[in-house]
């Protein structure tokens, strides 16, 4: 994706939750500051393969939910995810965080050759300090919601499982699969809950984008606030 369109959405995102643009571009250029451009080769297994985009929800324990990841090509663990699938004996092929709750994962990952998409924002600038350092930088790949500087690219996205869907349209895969995804999740915070449904816009905006629909979203597309998008979504089931 090119920034210039996702900056408008960016923008919204921006104004919806009193963020600044100037604190997201410093964590972008500390991170730039402290890893290298990303070998995407690395990722290559995602071009033309079945991805799941594992969420850390309730429904992620059901066991219809881990033989659906066990049956994917390629699997993205949204932050916290990724250790409730180690619990399961399930190997993230890639983990998408911005370092707020499992810091030794991330390092664990790396060290053993696994890439981590690190995202930088206004409010992880500290552990973007204590952490990087720690990383193999070779598996570390620096990302930003801001303009791509130096080795930091932006692929689209704004929570850790929404960029992991990005990042896997922008590596070529051919099917997406979410699972341990729960919009309606009664156990979070209302910060959380909208940042869920910024979640929900942006993947109504990649389906359309990739002229499919996604199956999570079947049921609720009449209902997803598109302003702010480029394109809406048309499709509902």
């Amino acid at each position: 994706m090119e920034f210039d369109e996702w900056e408008p959405v960016y923008e919204a995102i921006l104004e919806d939750f009193g963020y600044g643009r100037e604190g997201d571009e410093r964590a972008r250029d500390l991170l730039g500051s402290m890893t290298n451009a990303f070998d995407f080769d690395v990722l290559s297994s995602v071009e033309d393969a079945t991805v799941a985009i594992v969420g850390a929800g309730p429904s992620l324990e059901d066991d219809a939910a881990l033989e659906r990841i066990r049956g994917a090509d390629v699997v993205f663990g949204a932050s916290t995810a990724t250790d409730r699938l180690a619990a399961h004996g399930i190997a993230v092929d890639c983990m998408v965080t911005d370092l707020d709750k499992n810091p030794g994962t991330v390092r664990r990952l790396t060290e053993d050759g696994v890439p981590v998409a690190v995202h930088a924002h206004g409010d992880n600038i500290p552990l973007i300090r204590e952490v990087i350092p720690t990383c193999t930088d070779e598996y570390v790949l620096p990302t930003t919601q801001a303009a791509p500087r130096g080795p930091v690219v932006n692929v689209g996205g704004f929570t850790d499982g929404d960029r992991g869907a990005f990042l896997a349209d922008h590596l070529g895969a051919t099917t997406l699969e979410f699972v341990g995804w729960d919009f309606d999740d009664p156990t979070v915070d209302g910060q959380k809950a909208r940042k869920l449904e910024w979640a929900e816009r942006l993947l109504a905006w990649l389906e359309r984008r990739r002229g499919e629909a996604f199956e999570l979203l079947d049921g609720r597309r009449a209902t997803i606030d598109t302003n702010d998008l480029p394109v809406e979504p048309t499709r509902d089931q």
